[in-house]
Parts: C-alpha cells; structure tokens; sequence
C-alpha cells in the first residue's frame, strides 16, 4: 500500500503551533510578551507557551534544549527559521520598536512581492519578519491562486 492508497484517518489537528528549542526560555518568553503581545498560558522552568491576546489561536512555545522531553540527537537551539507576525499596521509596530534597542537586521520596506515588513532578531537568533500584507506588483500578483487574490485584494 502506497502513502497515497493510506486507510489512515484524516488529520483533525485542533491546534498546531511551533514549539521552539532554545537555552533560554525565560528570555524568549520575554520577548515575544513584552514586544508582540502574547500572554502566558503555561510556565515552567524547562517550557513556556505563549498564546495571542488579541488572536488566541495563535500560539508559540519554547522548549530548553536541555530537557528530557527532547530526544537527545535534537537538543540543539533553533536556527535558520523565521517567524512571520501579520499586523495591520507595521508602520506602527516598527516606530514602537525603534527605542527597544533590538537588532533589525531588515529595516521597514515594501516588496513587489506585496509585503510591507521588516525583520527584528529574537533572542534565540531567530528572525521575526513583520508583516503587513499591501497589493503586490503585477508580477507578483499573477502568482496568488484565485481564492488567495479574493481573500487577500478584494
């Protein structure tokens, strides 16, 4: 039987989120509650998940990288990822941020692409991109599928 010819039940998944491992979590949680607010819904000394206070089913967790729940071969800090926060203003968001003294290795711009971000560096070394979604270019806009375009630019 071929993955595609699978009797395996449909996934039902009532929430996903990344869970990321870091050798802070202290300093992580900070981060995304004092800069992006979210709100913590469980604290540990190993884990902390932290969830939106203004869109709840949006939900981040940090794991440390040292701690028996994660298989040894994997306890290594999170690198190369991004984590991408849609906001209705990033304008605002970015002049909020401009005295934090946080690094930003990518100041506030538009893409032809059809995103106004920027990026700022979260204590893990992981990369925040800011996002507000503007119309793309021409280009750019061909390649959204119909019912992306209809959700996104109508």
């Amino acid at each position: 039987m071929t993955a595609t010819e699978s009797q395996a039940t449909p996934l039902r998944p009532s929430s996903i989120y990344p869970v990321i491992c870091t050798n802070d979590v202290t300093s992580s949680a900070a981060f995304y509650t004092q800069y992006f607010g979210f709100e913590v819904t469980f604290e540990a000394d190993w884990y902390v998940s932290l969830r939106s206070s203004e869109a709840p089913s949006f939900e981040l967790a940090f794991v440390q990288t040292s701690h028996s729940s994660v298989p040894e071969n994997f306890r290594q800090a999170a690198k190369g990822s991004l984590i991408n926060i849609e906001v209705e203003d990033v304008d605002a968001v970015y002049a909020s941020l401009q005295d934090a003294n946080l690094n930003m290795p990518l100041t506030l711009r538009s893409e032809p692409s059809g995103q106004r971000h920027f990026m700022v560096e979260d204590p893990n070394g992981l990369l925040v991109d800011v996002i507000t979604i503007i119309p793309p270019s021409p280009e750019f806009a061909a390649q959204y599928s119909e019912t992306v375009k209809d959700e996104l630019f109508e």
